[in-house]
């Protein structure tokens, strides 16, 4: 097959390395460094399987800027282009993925479209009412930053939307690539996939969130949560899983996909979808005023990243703390590697450990690391189990 996928970022450059194995693929972005990093067989993300991957040197994969140029004899298109939350449309932005799409009809190819990108409910629909066309449909992706081509090589599930030939035979192009045996298939409404990726991801916040409210009734009833986790997650029908206490979930997709599902259900009774947008909010206010309580004068924040293995702070919980934290004209210092500049977002970056330590107060912590040992009176987090 000849394959394009446009964006490459987690999603769009693990689908690529994944198809390229057995398929010519063809990356596209706008960004040219990141273009130049994956024909020179870099990774432009952090993720230890793309990395590998790339240099292993076995992948038909090209990668170029000229997106438009690429339409006319590919058999798929991959969408995989951002999708921010408006705030004030209440509606994901997908402007990116509409440009795309026109892109593609003016091309004049017969290829499929697959969007992969997060979209709100009955886009796809939409799309085929406002340009008069069938061929595209959507596929809803469920991986993790930083372990994005390993959860394509080792799906939990692959879900289509639409019940066709060319759903079954993109769907066995992600099985042929997958080292996974017995993944399960399933073939979906357009309406239904769209709904799955949303509720999916709702759900994590939702579990996210109730191990946060659980660890804030701890930390101010004087209980040791851990134990009280510990005790709980044994039940086999909750588990062991995604249960480690946080400053309340971030990252890319649950904050938006919560926000675009909360605003889905305009109209449908609910009170559960809208309490788990506020319950973060509501997490951080305590984070940040646990962290004043210390009564510092300036406070380190220990990397921006919220996600072992992760180098993406988009929509990093930590921000909603240091905003708050703000409030109170405390002094703000970062320690964050993969920031290069002196500065970021008006608060001063500090490259070296040692001086960062030695100048904060108090060093909040979402996750714990190894060199925060030597600092651990100084330090605030709620990593109760060192992971994730």
């Amino acid at each position: 097959m000849n394959i394009v996928v446009v964006g490459t970022g987690y999603v769009g450059l693990s689908i690529a390395v994944l198809l390229a194995q057995h398929n010519h693929v063809t990356a596209c972005d706008i960004i040219k460094e990141k273009v130049d990093l994956i024909n020179n067989r870099k990774s432009p993300i952090a993720d230890k399987e793309i990395e590998e991957y790339l240099a292993s040197g076995g992948l038909d994969l090209v990668a170029t800027t000229d997106a438009d140029g690429t339409y006319a004899a590919a058999d798929y298109i991959v969408i995989a282009t951002p999708t921010n939350y408006d705030e004030n449309r209440n509606y994901f932005d997908t402007s990116s993925v509409e440009s795309v799409i026109e892109a593609v009809i003016k091309s004049k190819t017969d290829a499929v479209m697959v969007v992969k990108s997060t979209i709100p409910l009955g886009f796809v629909d939409e799309m085929k009412k406002k340009y008069c066309i069938d061929n595209i449909m959507f596929s809803p992706e469920f991986l993790r930053e930083g372990k994005a081509l390993y959860d394509n090589l080792y799906p939990s599930r692959i879900v289509v939307g639409e019940d066709s030939q060319r759903a079954r035979v993109f769907a066995g192009l992600l099985l042929e690539g997958a080292k996974k045996s017995d993944v399960p298939v399933l073939y979906t409404g357009t309406f239904e996939a769209e709904a799955i990726k949303l509720f999916a991801n709702t759900y994590l916040a939702m579990r996210v969130a109730y191990f946060n409210e659980l660890d804030t009734y701890a930390a101010s009833k004087g209980l040791n949560a851990k134990q009280i986790i510990d005790g709980i997650s044994l039940d086999p029908r909750i588990g062991t899983h995604y249960n480690n206490p946080s400053f309340g979930y971030g990252g890319y997709c649950l904050p938006k996909d919560t926000k675009q599902l909360r605003a889905n259900f305009e109209g449908v009774p609910n009170e559960l979808i809208g309490a788990i947008v506020e319950s973060n909010h509501t997490r951080m206010d305590f984070i940040a005023d646990e962290i004043k309580k210390r009564h510092p004068k300036t406070v380190g924040i220990y990397r921006l990243t919220m996600k072992t293995g992760s180098d993406n702070f988009r929509q990093s919980a930590i921000f909603g703390v240091i905003e708050r934290i703000k409030q109170s004209d405390i002094d703000i210092i970062i320690y964050e590697p993969t920031v290069k500049a002196p500065e970021y977002m008006g608060m001063r970056v500090e490259p070296d450990f040692d001086s960062f330590a030695r100048t904060a107060d108090v060093i909040v912590a979402n996750r714990l690391n190894e060199e925060l040992k030597t600092v651990g009176d100084k330090v605030y987090t709620r990593d109760l189990f060192g992971r994730d």
